[in-house]
């Protein structure tokens, strides 16, 4: 129960403070408008990387449903675990994105533009292609998973593991950001677009875009399960 407490607070705390830098920036109103895809880069990186150091040593600081499943298919996880993880990550999600249309509630009512305010909660492609989209999503994701399994086991105990999550997050984002938000994460993106979806105010003209949202809900764990594959092999 611990580690599923810690899963939902983590994960919330990671949508409240990721989700956060994209309100920050892309929001009418807000005094960080237009600081640029550098902050965002920056702010989520931190984002992952922050409730990490906090809950690292209670769950493993997963935060993510394809790492979840990546952890159970190289035998890090014990598998009845996972739904109960996967579970508190959505919840987690959820409540964070819900926190924050509370929080930035003015701003999106200042803000006209339906696209600009779904993309502070989720992610989208810049050119609307579903096989080239998926196989961005793909690609970051499998970049994630092995990278987070390669890092040796010493290195956690120092806390150095949480600041090579930093780097990795920040690398693909700026490699792939630009192509569909990379997403890499299921809690982070079809938890606060189903936020988004019930809880953002509505101007008559709100669309939670589920027709994309699959992608970025799917090809994580795929790639999460063809990385942890390829890492059983190598290792």
């Amino acid at each position: 129960m611990q580690a599923y407490i810690a899963e939902l607070i983590g994960t919330a705390m990671l949508v409240l403070l990721g989700d956060g830098v994209c309100c920050n920036v892309s929001l009418n109103k807000s005094g960080m408008k237009g600081a640029g895809p550098v902050h965002i880069l920056i702010g989520w990186g931190m984002a992952v990387m922050v409730p990490a150091f906090s809950f690292g040593s209670m769950s493993g600081a997963h935060f993510n449903p394809a790492v979840t499943i990546g952890a159970a298919l190289r035998g890090g996880l014990p598998w009845q675990s996972v739904p109960g993880y996967i579970i508190a990550q959505m919840i987690g999600g959820f409540l964070g994105a819900a926190i924050l249309i509370v929080l930035y509630g003015d701003h999106i009512k200042a803000t006209d533009d339906d696209a600009t305010i779904r993309g502070c909660f989720c992610t989208g492609p810049s050119i609307r292609n579903m096989g080239l989209n998926f196989m961005s999503e793909f690609v970051a994701s499998f970049i994630l998973v092995y990278t987070l399994a390669s890092i040796p086991a010493e290195a956690g105990g120092s806390g150095v593991s949480w600041v090579l999550v930093y780097g990795v997050i920040v690398a693909c984002g700026a490699s792939f950001g630009g192509l569909t938000g990379y997403a890499m994460n299921a809690a982070r993106d079809s938890a606060p677009r189903l936020a988004y979806q019930l809880l953002a105010p509505n101007k008559g003209k709100k669309d939670p875009d589920w027709g994309y949202g699959w992608i970025p809900a799917c090809a994580p764990i795929c790639a999460a399960v063809v990385a942890s594959l390829v890492y059983n092999v190598l290792h």
